[in-house]
């Protein structure tokens, strides 16, 4: 892995500050610093992922501000640089030429204290008309709650979008913006295009207490700098009247219909609508969960071709290790006929495939049948199944000479299953097809099943001799291909 340090071109000795306010370069600096001596012991931790998105060390979370901009994908994370627990946010900072090999870029933005700025949080990043790389975050203010006093300021990038620089006349929205109208829980920033216009979506809610009142806002550019907006009112109300706020919310468009992704303390919704750009609200059609499992705070693109792709932040992983999260493998987001969002692994993993076994025509039955993965902990595995009605699938990832540990997954025609995450399955194909893509990174998995359901989950890793046992109920189960591939690591 290229080491981000040599990129960085900043001084890493600790600086003598005093009394005063740090100025950026010395807070990043200072950050870099703690980064770069927490790493060697995070990346030679067995557990850390190897093709999974992560920091150098230490505590990430949110994805932020992916953007294709001069023949390069660039993605920012919220990050944590003095611990692997949660903390003080800063951006860190990765790009890739292809979705397949990425490297670690200085971090890009840090609070700024000397204006009692306390943590930079979520938001996006886009190109203003102006032709201005721009991103666009919550500022949260220092010794304040943060439910109260947040505000959204930007910040202008060099042309590599690798030095930022905040406006001076940062927030670029307040709440002045709202009138009378008090927005609480007022965060994290997305951006999109209608017709000609720039819009801006954050979450809220209506209520001080929390208690039923999250939204999604919507604002109107008035200028190409992107520096004057207009509220618009209320894009969306969530339905539940049990729903604290709306974070991280992404708004775009997807064939003739639009998706809302919300993130409400707990799974992550999506909503399926139209949009009038004129009255700025939405009217959905459809609803849904994104990933019943440890998946949180998505944030999405648009490709070169069109395609929408999101990335998502996976959490629950143990501390004490010099590392903390990362991020999903990238998922094509489509629509399906009856308009629920499908998710698959983008095309561009397969470039990580490395060994290969593969099985053909397995005929299932209550006793096991084993298999054995190409030895690593860093896997790719597809299996297409075909399953009578009223039978059950499961599937078990052992380690060698270890009964008691493993990781079951199972499929009936009502419910998927794995550890504690679950959904209810969707129809049966016309063909009883059951199609699971499976990814096992040391202590992660993401299993998408027919591209509808998706689970996500932090494990404990495997040993180098995984095996594979299948086992159903129901006459006629059949393993019509299975195939295992041993995957590469995604650092230069």
């Amino acid at each position: 892995m290229i080491s981000w340090f040599q990129v960085c071109g900043i001084s890493l000795g600790l600086l003598s500050l005093g009394a005063r306010a740090e100025s950026s370069a010395e807070s990043i600096a200072r950050a870099t610093a703690a980064m770069q001596a927490a790493t060697p012991r995070a990346q030679a931790d067995p557990a850390h992922p190897i093709f999974h998105v992560t920091s150098p060390a230490q505590w990430m979370n949110d994805p932020n501000g992916p953007i294709y901009y001069h023949g390069i994908y660039h993605l920012f994370y919220q990050l944590q640089p003095f611990s692997d627990g949660d903390g003080p946010k800063f951006w860190g900072h990765v790009r890739s030429r292809d979705l397949v090999k990425w490297e670690h870029l200085p971090i890009a933005l840090c609070p700024s204290t000397e204006v009692d700025e306390a943590g930079v949080w979520s938001g996006c990043c886009t190109i203003n008309g102006l032709g201005q790389p721009m991103i666009f975050y919550t500022s949260v203010v220092r010794n304040q709650p943060p439910r109260t006093h947040s505000e959204q300021w930007a910040a202008i990038g060099d042309d590599n979008l690798i030095s930022w620089q905040k406006l001076s006349n940062n927030p670029v929205l307040s709440q002045t913006l709202h009138g009378d109208r008090k927005i609480f829980e007022w965060r994290d920033p997305f951006i999109f295009k209608e017709g000609g216009r720039t819009f801006l979506v954050a979450g809220g809610n209506l209520n001080e207490t929390r208690g039923g009142q999250a939204v999604v806002n919507i604002y109107e550019a008035q200028n190409p700098g992107l520096t004057q907006w207009k509220y618009r009112g209320i894009l969306f109300h969530l339905p539940d009247a049990n729903t604290p706020t709306a974070e991280c919310p992404n708004f775009f468009k997807v064939g003739k219909h639009w998706v809302l992704l919300v993130s409400p303390y707990g799974h992550v919704q999506y909503f399926v609508g139209d949009f009038n750009a004129d009255t700025c609200r939405f009217q959905i059609q459809n609803r849904g969960i994104l990933d019943c499992g440890s998946f949180y705070a998505p944030n999405t693109m648009q490709m070169p071709d069109g395609e929408r792709i999101m990335w998502g932040w996976i959490n629950g992983f143990p501390s004490g290790h010099g590392w903390n999260g990362c991020l999903s493998v990238p998922r094509v987001l489509t629509l399906s006929r009856d308009e629920q969002l499908c998710q698959t692994p983008a095309p561009q993993l397969r470039k990580l495939r490395d060994h290969r076994d593969a099985w053909r025509n397995i005929p299932l039955s209550t006793a096991p049948t084993t298999l054995q993965l190409p030895p690593t902990n860093a896997l790719e595995i597809l299996a297409e199944i075909d399953l009578p009605e009223a039978g059950q699938i499961t599937l078990r990832f052992k380690r060698a000479g270890d009964e008691a540990s493993s990781l079951p997954i199972s499929l009936s025609d009502t419910e998927f299953k794995m550890l504690d995450a679950s959904s209810p399955m969707p129809a049966m194909a016309k063909d009883h097809a059951r199609r699971l893509h499976i990814f096992i990174d040391r202590s992660v998995v993401e299993v998408f099943v027919n591209d509808q359901i998706c689970a996500t989950k932090v494990i404990s890793p495997f040993d180098g001799k995984p095996t594979l046992e299948i086992s159903a109920t129901g006459a006629g189960a059949t393993a019509k291909r299975i195939e295992a591939w041993s995957m590469k690591s995604i650092w230069e």
